[in-house]
């Protein structure tokens, strides 16, 4: 099983170091790495160029965005099975991606994620939340639920017949990707209950009140799409499914 990894970046130099390398030091061996790169203007792809080497495959041009960055490389993977690590994310350990490989090995899944830390930008030791996302029901994505995306698997197959980031959510794209696979497609998903990504806090989905509004705001959009209520109700589920994350520790 081959595994494609897709990584967007945009002047990513103070991080993408640690992500090339926690991606060349993974167990699993048979993967292809796509760095999809916005036309930085910093040293990005001198870092990309230098620390991935050629086992690395590099595209830079402009872009609409992360998730026109990220649709850009589903077309170029040609694994089995496809993930997204943002250039300032990294796995959880050297044996990530062989737990997904095990995972997908199930001919009837089609899916699987596990969960996910926030970390300080500064000190990657220092977690400020942790996202366990327990196994998915069907209708939980309407009610405000989602995986941690970046811990998220998806057989190639299934982006190919039914599509890649919908544009028109330029910080949700990932919510409705999932709500489409998940809840409306129905996709056969398995999760893993171990962390699969150290993920750093200030993106574009929490820098924020702001943010964090418009993010709400398009995932209900994304529900309404769909034929699922998009209301307070919604709101407040998604709102309550998150605080513990804010409390929650990964157990020694």
């Amino acid at each position: 099983m081959k595994i494609s990894i897709i990584t967007a970046s945009y002047n990513s130099a103070a991080t993408i170091a640690d992500t090339l390398r926690s991606v060349a030091g993974q167990s699993y061996r048979n993967i292809e790495h796509i760095v999809i790169d916005g036309a930085s203007t910093d040293n990005t792809l001198q870092i990309v160029n230098s620390v991935g080497g050629p086992a690395v495959r590099v595209v830079s041009e402009p872009d609409k965005g992360i998730y026109d960055a990220m649709n850009k490389g589903l077309a170029l993977a040609t694994g089995d099975v496809v993930g997204l690590l943002n250039s300032d994310d990294c796995y959880a350990d050297a044996n990530v991606l062989e737990r997904v490989a095990n995972a997908m090995r199930n001919p009837l899944v089609d899916a699987c994620f596990g969960d996910l830390e926030f970390v300080d930008q500064q000190d990657m030791s220092r977690v400020l939340r942790y996202w366990k996302p327990g196994p998915h029901t069907v209708g939980a994505c309407s009610k405000g639920w989602m995986p941690p995306h970046p811990t998220f698997y998806v057989r190639r197959q299934a982006y190919e017949r039914h599509g890649g980031f919908d544009l028109a959510f330029p910080m949700a794209a990932d919510f409705e990707m999932s709500l489409r696979l998940l809840d409306v497609v129905k996709l056969k998903s398995v999760y893993i209950p171990e962390v699969l990504v150290r993920m750093r806090t200030g993106g574009a989905s929490n820098r924020g009140f702001a943010s964090v509004v418009r993010n709400n705001r398009e995932t209900a959009k994304a529900c309404i799409k769909h034929g699922f209520s998009g209301g307070v109700r919604f709101l407040t589920s998604r709102m309550l499914l998150k605080l513990p994350e804010v409390f929650r520790r990964r157990k020694a």
